[in-house]
């Protein structure tokens, strides 16, 4: 099944390094270039149901200004999850790009 595009951005955020909330909200709108911007609410249903697939883990928490900074960490199934959607978004480009290229030549060929 597809993945949603904000799980998507959450599960690359934190394939990198753990992150806390706000830092997975800022680093969601810069790798979609801003098309993707996260709520605090909805961001956090969406870590606790990811949490709850195993996708991902807490990693830590710290107390900021009397407040508590949770940071969530990609498992190996939330990496494995990723892999399988980066690999089914590229055969479906590659099918639309291949697809495109066939236009393209008869669009071309029949004007000859």
């Amino acid at each position: 099944m597809a993945m949603q595009e904000p799980t998507f951005f959450i599960l690359t955020a934190l394939a990198e390094q753990p992150l806390h909330g706000y830092g997975v909200i800022r680093a969601v709108a810069d790798l979609s270039g801003g098309r993707v911007t996260l709520r605090a609410g909805t961001l956090y249903a969406a870590l606790d149901r990811l949490t709850e697939e195993g996708l991902l883990v807490v990693d830590r928490e710290e107390a900021v200004d009397g407040r508590l900074r949770r940071y969530y960490r990609l498992t190996d199934d939330g990496a494995g999850a990723l892999s399988a959607e980066v690999d089914r978004l590229r055969a479906n480009a590659a099918m639309a790009a291949a697809r495109l290229r066939r236009t393209t030549r008869l669009a071309f060929g029949a004007g000859r």
